[in-house]
């Protein structure tokens, strides 16, 4: 029994190289072997590669100034990181919430199995992402440090200690999750933050790698006599991955009591886990009166709270609304500096920036694309929509509603954040503002235009509808040429035509090209949007 369970469980981890859950089929041989090759690519080539240069940038100085040990711990503890972000939310999914869970515990199974297999589960998520952190890091201290008998003991056994830390603290985050899961009213607001938040302090990592190894090299001794002193635990990791006998003992016995408790701790608490619901606030039903809202009204929060809903929309569709004000604000105060080196280039040319500034707003604007894929996501509803006693048009024209809504208005802060540094004339200060919304309306009612062409209603996931959808990829290149267009044409003609005469133009033919586009969607979008 216990093998049969291993054997769901393990396909259940690789399910993805296998079938295609976005499509509802299976993979064929071809794109199982593809996906396979490609997933040890990303993960072996890519990431193993990133970390096995950055092991090299740090072990050089670390080894050379004796302070080994040290490189260690900084791997051990990035290691850790990445292990506990791969697979913490493995361990919810999988072991607090598995969906067969209520089947498994039913059929005469011994609980302790169904647990040591879900265990067996999180440790191997945990194991791919920490391993291609350490593993790395010890090869290249065998290869620029000392490859005596003790360190190679010491470092095979890290890698595989690394690990257990691992398991043991996605066990306890896994749990901080679940419960947390039973008492948050809106999960995809606080996905679509986390992984925000994740993803800036990745950037501000890799922007700011060098820099963080050079001050690490550079304060080595000081940071070493921190850890020994307030983190003794980590210094003996270190030392452990030297080779130092004692402390390659010590580490491998706390590793393995701490395995030891987290099985102890999963045995008495599992099957309540694993059949708890959470705790379901009683209300009392209380009369208010709700305010009727227009067709229109009403359309426009049926698609605001289906976006709000879905954080493969919201991070996939509307970076914008975000970066848009904080590409503004950062200008606001950095911008005398990154304008200082083209002063004298620019002198007697100053409205030669404004239309730049206008036309990066307008490509900062492209991040958003709410409309391109607004149709598919509709999938096997569509029918609900058009059952709705208001016209196509109106249904069609919320999805515009919805794109402008969340770009327009950041795109204006953006806008007034330039005009400040910059400070033009009056003329090209409105013009500033004015030509990314108007490129804002014309990329809006291009998406809806492409997707209407080209939908894509019979999809199992959303994340097919987003980020595998051609209309969204037709979409942003289209986009992205018509950035390029306005801003190459300003770079051709600025010395043959003043600013105020450009954007006038460019301001006449975007506004030419909507309405264009949104009298198409009037007339025949319709039509087509009422066929599909």
């Amino acid at each position: 029994m216990f093998k049969a369970l291993l054997k769901k469980q393990l396909y259940q981890l690789n399910q993805s190289f296998f079938y295609d859950g976005k499509k509802g089929k299976a993979r064929s041989k071809k794109s199982t072997i593809g996906f396979i090759v490609f997933y040890a690519f990303v993960i072996v080539g890519l990431l193993g590669g990133m970390f096995t240069y950055f092991s090299l940038l740090l072990c050089d100085g670390l080894v050379a100034g004796g302070y080994g040990w040290l490189y260690f711990t900084i791997m051990v503890l990035t290691a850790v990181t990445m292990g506990v972000f791969g697979s913490v939310f493995n361990t919810y999914s999988s072991l607090y919430q598995a969906k067969d869970n209520d089947l498994l515990l039913s059929m005469p199974i011994p609980v302790r199995q169904i647990m040591l297999v879900r265990l067996l589960g999180v440790y191997l998520m945990g194991f791919m992402y920490s391993a291609v952190v350490i593993t790395p890091a010890v090869v290249v201290y065998w290869i620029n440090g000392s490859r005596s008998f003790a360190c190679v003991v010491g470092g095979l056994l890290l890698i595989f200690e690394v690990s257990i830390i691992v398991l043991v603290l996605s066990c306890i985050l896994g749990l901080a999750v679940a419960k947390a899961s039973t008492k948050i009213k809106n999960k995809s607001i606080v996905t679509t933050v986390l992984s925000l938040i994740f993803l800036a302090a990745y950037y501000y990592v890799y922007a700011n790698a060098y820099t963080l190894l050079q001050s690490i090299i550079s304060n080595a001794a000081s940071i070493g006599e921190k850890i020994k002193g307030a983190a003794y635990p980590l210094y003996f990791i270190g030392k452990a991955g030297e080779g130092e006998w004692l402390s390659v003992l010590v580490v491998a016995l706390v590793c393995v009591a701490l395995l030891a408790l987290t099985y102890f701790v999963m045995e008495k608490s599992f099957l309540k886990i694993a059949t708890s619901s959470g705790k379901t606030a009683k209300r009392e039903y209380r009369a208010k009166r709700v305010k009727a809202k227009g067709a229109d009204g009403a359309l426009l929060s049926k698609e605001l709270a289906h976006f709000v809903a879905s954080p493969t929309y919201m991070l996939n569709c509307a970076l914008g609304t975000i970066l848009a004000p904080a590409a503004g604000v950062l200008f606001l105060f950095k911008g005398n500096d990154f304008l200082a080196p083209f002063a004298e280039m620019l002198q007697g040319n100053e409205d030669f920036l404004p239309v730049i500034a206008a036309v990066a707003t307008c490509l900062i604007t492209t991040m958003n694309c709410l409309t391109a894929p607004s149709v598919s996501l509709e999938g096997k509803n569509l029918w609900l929509s058009l059952s709705l006693p208001v016209t196509s048009w109106q249904i069609l024209r919320s999805k515009l509603s919805l794109h402008f809504l969340l770009t327009a208005l950041p795109s204006v802060i953006c806008s007034v954040c330039l005009c400040v540094v910059l400070r033009p004339s009056w003329i090209l200060c409105a013009f500033i503002v004015i030509l990314p919304v108007l490129f804002t309306a014309f990329y809006a009612a291009l998406g809806l235009a492409v997707n209407i062409r080209i939908p894509n209603l019979n999809w199992t996931s959303e994340t097919a509808a987003v980020k595998q959808s051609f209309a969204v990829l037709i979409t942003l290149f289209t986009g992205w040429l018509a950035g390029a267009v306005l801003g190459g044409g300003w770079l051709l003609l600025s010395e043959k035509i003043s600013a105020i005469v450009f954007m006038s133009a460019a301001a006449a033919l975007l506004t030419l090209v909507t309405a264009l586009v949104l009298v198409w969607l009037c007339k025949k979008g319709t039509k087509l949007y009422e066929k599909l």
